[in-house]
């Protein structure tokens, strides 16, 4: 089961469903934070989510951009 917050950023991850979502914007979509570097608040909640949404399939879900942020996509592109 989602927490309240689990389900706010899955919400806003497959609203935004292909493109790669940043850290800055889900701190202020998702929590309704300015920017924070030294958080680790979004590390927690993606691996939270990710092993709630992800676990048992074989192509993940979400993906982690390096450098640039998170994106929801089928494991098919």
């Amino acid at each position: 089961m989602l927490q309240p917050r689990e389900f706010r950023l899955l919400e806003y991850l497959m609203r935004n469903a292909g493109q790669v979502v940043t850290r800055t914007m889900l701190l202020e979509k998702v929590w309704d934070y300015h920017f924070d570097p030294q958080t680790n608040v979004i590390d927690v909640h993606i691996s939270r989510l990710r092993s709630k949404i992800d676990k048992g399939f074989e192509r993940p879900l979400l993906h982690t951009i390096r450098g640039a942020g998170y994106m929801i996509r089928d494991g098919l592109r």
